[in-house]
């Protein structure tokens, strides 16, 4: 199994003091993060379902929820960056011009890529002459991700045509976004059928978070999750299923990821102050968790843990 590649205590932290327990809004020139999207890569309501945890959002679009997708803003400077670009890239940018307007199109200072599954990086598209006809926008990808873009179609004509800068990251180094913010890529396993998989651990002035939307199972990292989880303030970690019931005639281990049950399980010892760091994301449009009155978010409630929200923000 892969883990990090580089010695796990140099990139440990020092939290601050007390728990955070709902959305933190920033001060008007501090760095935040925020949430553009909190579904799997098909979002909520998916294409084709036909059951009940679909249909009420059909009949009402303002429950729908987008695929899974941070941005991080430090206002000082107007900058902006996407860790992962969806299918949903259209409403999200539309929505980060709101809360962060930029008078450039797209105007952002690049998109961090996680991996090569579809909800995760074909928004790019939408940079291409068929769309935005953008100019030069970075794009950070680790090596077999970047030259899955580079060398095949139709991610290369955007790199040919110069719409997209195909940027190098390397996992355990961190890349500065400017003076206050940097964000350092790490290893997970996930299938990886076209690229390697990352999570993303953000470090500001005052806050780190962790971004890990997908992975296997905890047990097959060789880094103890706890361990991550020591390390920052906020985690979004992958809450796809709830439990293995979810997706009937299914063989669930050719999709693997930690059930949410399996993770309540695991984190249950760890002190309060660390379970509340959890907020579960990528949730599949089958997970209960995604309606807010279910017995599945009271019980990750219980557990002491949250689940992401679209809009919301932490300080960095």
């Amino acid at each position: 199994m892969r883990g990090l590649t580089f010695p796990f205590p140099l990139w440990l932290v020092t939290c601050l003091a007390g728990t955070i327990t709902a959305a933190d809004p920033a001060p008007k020139q501090a760095a935040y993060v925020v949430v553009l999207g909190v579904a799997q890569d098909a979002g909520y309501p998916q294409a084709g379902c036909r059951r009940a945890c679909c249909q009420a959002v059909w009949q009402a679009p303002d429950k729908s929820k987008q695929v899974a997708c941070l941005a991080i803003v430090d206002p000082k400077d107007g900058e902006r960056w996407l860790l992962d670009c969806t299918p949903d890239f259209r409403q999200q940018l539309r929505r980060l011009d709101e809360l962060a307007p930029n008078p450039n199109s797209p105007g952002l200072n690049g998109i961090l890529l996680t991996h090569a599954h579809m909800g995760h990086y074909t928004g790019l598209l939408h940079l291409g002459r068929e769309a935005m006809g953008a100019r030069g926008v970075p794009v950070y990808a680790m090596p077999r991700m970047r030259q899955f873009l580079l060398t095949q179609g139709p991610w290369e004509q955007l790199a040919k045509l110069q719409q997209i800068d195909v940027r190098k990251l390397a996992a355990g180094h961190a890349l500065q976004l400017n003076a206050r913010i940097q964000i350092v890529p790490f290893l997970v396993p996930h299938r990886d059928e076209y690229s390697e998989t990352v999570g993303f651990r953000i470090q500001g002035p005052s806050r780190t978070i962790i971004y890990l939307p997908d992975i296997d199972k905890w047990e097959r990292w060789q880094v103890r999750i706890e361990d991550v989880l020591a390390t920052a303030d906020v985690a979004y970690l992958d809450g796809t299923f709830f439990d293995g019931n979810e997706l009937p005639g299914r063989d669930m281990s050719q999709i693997p990821h930690p059930f949410i049950v399996e993770s309540m399980r695991r984190f249950r010892a760890l002190p309060l102050k660390e379970r509340n760091k959890i907020r579960f994301i990528h949730a599949n449009h089958t997970n209960p968790i995604l309606t807010p009155d279910s017995p599945a978010r009271a019980a990750v409630q219980a557990a002491g843990h949250h689940v992401a929200e679209q809009g919301e923000r932490f300080g960095l």
